[in-house]
């Protein structure tokens, strides 16, 4: 009975311990009504955050972008060069360009004499050389067998030679002058290749050897076999006589054992006139 009491006390002393426990539970309890604003603490977090709140719905303003000054100053120290006008002359020196009459490769300034200007030819010995040299290919519409090497007065001597001497003595003989055979130009040698002779005209660059000339039907007119030719003796010898004025020294076979196949012609000027044997 005792014990019976005992209990009973303990429940009822406990009693007021659980009608207080919800308020003190640990689980909290679904507030009433609307929702409270976030805390000083939640508003500074939102406000701080790393992640960019959307911008409202409006039309960016162009701005206009003016050039800097700075980036105007780097083109101009920029080390690609700025395009040149077209109206521009580019300057050239005219110790490096050659000096040519026509686009398709005159020089010595008349058009008739092609070729090329080249470099500057030494002498192997003393007084021979070629300050100014040309390498001829053709003169007066007629090409040369070879390229001759020699100087522009010689060159031009050649071209009124061939103009108004060979084709006039030519003519209409097969067709006219196909070619111009030329056998010897620049040489640094001696005259006739005599051991301690003067240097020969052929070793300034004066000089040229013509051996006869190629008609247009492929026939040939040649000093060697046509000087004494009653036919083309007749035209090689008007050529030779036509030579005598254009040319300083003018030597054929009439001259001596050495000139037997050929005609010499050279710029070599002399007090008494033009030398022609």
């Amino acid at each position: 009975m005792t014990r019976l009491w005992v209990i009973g006390l303990a429940l009822a002393l406990a009693m007021p311990a659980f009608a207080n426990a919800p308020r003190t539970s640990l689980h909290p309890v679904p507030r009433p009504g609307a929702q409270a604003a976030p805390s000083v603490t939640t508003a500074a977090a939102i406000t701080t955050s790393r992640r960019p709140i959307r911008r409202p719905n409006v039309a960016p303003v162009a701005t206009p972008v003016a050039t800097p000054v700075v980036t105007l100053a780097a083109v101009a120290r920029s080390p690609r060069p700025m395009k040149r006008p077209a109206n521009m002359a580019r300057a050239r020196s005219s110790a490096a360009q050659p000096v040519r009459a026509s686009a398709r490769g005159s020089i010595c300034g008349v058009r008739q004499i092609q070729g090329q200007d080249i470099a500057r030819v030494p002498g192997k010995i003393s007084g021979c050389g070629i300050a100014n040299p040309v390498r001829v290919t053709s003169v007066a519409g007629v090409p040369l067998s070879q390229a001759a090497v020699m100087d522009c007065g010689t060159a031009k001597a050649l071209n009124s030679w061939v103009e108004r001497g060979v084709k006039p003595a030519v003519g209409r003989l097969g067709g006219g002058v196909a070619r111009v055979n030329v056998i010897a130009h620049y040489a640094c040698r001696t005259r006739n290749n005599k051991p301690g002779g003067k240097i020969s005209e052929h070793g300034k660059g004066r000089a040229v050897d013509i051996s006869g000339v190629t008609l247009k039907n492929g026939a040939t007119l040649g000093v060697l076999k046509g000087w004494r030719d009653p036919v083309q003796g007749k035209v090689l010898k008007a050529m030779h006589a036509a030579a005598c004025g254009p040319f300083g020294t003018v030597l054929g076979p009439n001259a001596d054992r050495y000139h037997q196949d050929h005609l010499h012609l050279d710029t070599a000027r002399y007090r008494s006139g033009s030398y022609c044997r």
